[in-house]
């Protein structure tokens, strides 16, 4: 065998190597982004042409802030990934650049997506899915108007605390009124001598 040959060989065992290293890695991406998306509860789809890779990485934080995540992926990828998910019926939504925001917080995604949006004009939002049901930009837009978990949490954390507070106060009361009385009638008596 020539050289030559054996050069070809060795090149073509090295490419189909490095394609099935790349196709284990894209199941590998495809099942966890499949299983990440199956816990969500909402999902939104925005394209992202254009944007800084800071301006990408300050979304990314953003998102992360506020407990979703925000991906960009292949197309093809997110259609496999969400194909048998609650959120199959979007599949059509990815066309060209897109990008995905998800959590189980319903309202972070939206929330970060449609500011963000305000922010930066490459920013789109193109649609979405809440907990199964397919959005449009008016529903996101609702969503991103609603507190989220966190504040929906220290709310109620307020009302429950607010009557203790209250129970306190009215227990103490007795006393301190007790104790403004005796200083008053103190403070007379050492001053009528």
């Amino acid at each position: 065998m020539s050289k030559l040959a054996l050069a070809n060989i060795r090149l073509f065992n090295l490419i189909k190597t490095e394609v099935d290293v790349k196709r284990s890695e894209k199941k590998d991406f495809v099942s966890k982004l499949k299983d990440e998306i199956s816990n969500s509860s909402s999902i939104i789809v925005a394209e992202y042409s254009g944007l800084t890779v800071n301006e990408s990485e300050s979304l990314r934080k953003e998102m992360r802030a506020n407990g979703a995540k925000f991906k960009v992926t292949k197309n093809r990828l997110t259609k496999l990934a969400i194909a048998e998910t609650q959120f199959k019926d979007i599949s059509d939504l990815f066309k060209g650049p897109t990008a995905v925001a998800y959590s189980t917080d319903p309202v972070a995604p939206a929330k970060v997506a449609v500011d963000f949006e305000k922010k930066y004009e490459k920013f789109n939002i193109i649609g979405g899915a809440y907990n199964g049901e397919k959005i449009d930009k008016d529903k996101i837009d609702f969503l991103a108007k609603l507190p989220s978990l966190d504040e929906l949490r220290g709310k109620l954390i307020g009302l429950i605390s607010a009557p203790a507070q209250k129970i306190a106060s009215i227990a103490i009361e007795p006393g301190s009124q007790i104790a403004r009385l005796l200083s008053t009638k103190s403070s007379n008596s050492q001053e009528s001598n």
